[in-house]
C-alpha cells in the first residue's frame, strides 16, 4: 500500500520558528530605535515652529520700531504680550501632541519633554537668540 502523505516535517517547522526567532530579535530593537527618533524629530520640528513664532515676532517688533533689534528679553515679553501670542502658554503651543515651554533669558529657551503622550529623556532642547543680544 502506497501512503501519499502531504504535510511538513517537525524538523522543517522547527526551522521556520528558528528563523522567524532570529528575525523578531533584530525587527523589534530596530522598530523600537526608529520609533524613538520619529518622537526627537518630531520635538526637533516642535521647535523650528516656536523659533518660527519668535523671529516672526523679531520682525514684527523691528517694523514697529524703526528698524530697531530686540534683545532676547525683550523679544520674549514681546512675543507673549499683547502684541504677540499674549502668554508663553500659547507662544508654545505647537499642538495637543506636544509638551514644549519656553523661557525667557538669552538665548530664549525652548524645550519639549514629551511627543505623543511619551516623555522624552533627556528632553529635546533648542534657543533662539534675539538679534539685539551682543
Amino acid at each position: 500500500m502506497i501512503r501519499n502523505e502531504k504535510g511538513f516535517t517537525l524538523i522543517e517547522i522547527i526551522a521556520v520558528l528558528v528563523i522567524l526567532g532570529i528575525l523578531a530579535a533584530v525587527a523589534v530593537p530596530k522598530y523600537l530605535d526608529m520609533m524613538n527618533e520619529a518622537r526627537i524629530k518630531a520635538a526637533q520640528g516642535a521647535i523650528a515652529e516656536v523659533k518660527g513664532r519668535l523671529s516672526s515676532s523679531q520682525a514684527k517688533y523691528m517694523m514697529v520700531n524703526s528698524g530697531t533689534a530686540p534683545t532676547s528679553t525683550v523679544l520674549y515679553t514681546y512675543a507673549t504680550g499683547p502684541n504677540g501670542y499674549l502668554t508663553p502658554a500659547n507662544l508654545a503651543n505647537v499642538g495637543t501632541d506636544f509638551n514644549v515651554t519656553t523661557a525667557s533669558g538669552t538665548p530664549i529657551n525652548i524645550t519639549v519633554s514629551a511627543v505623543g503622550n511619551v516623555n522624552l529623556t533627556p528632553s529635546v532642547v533648542g534657543n533662539f537668540k534675539g538679534a539685539g543680544d551682543p
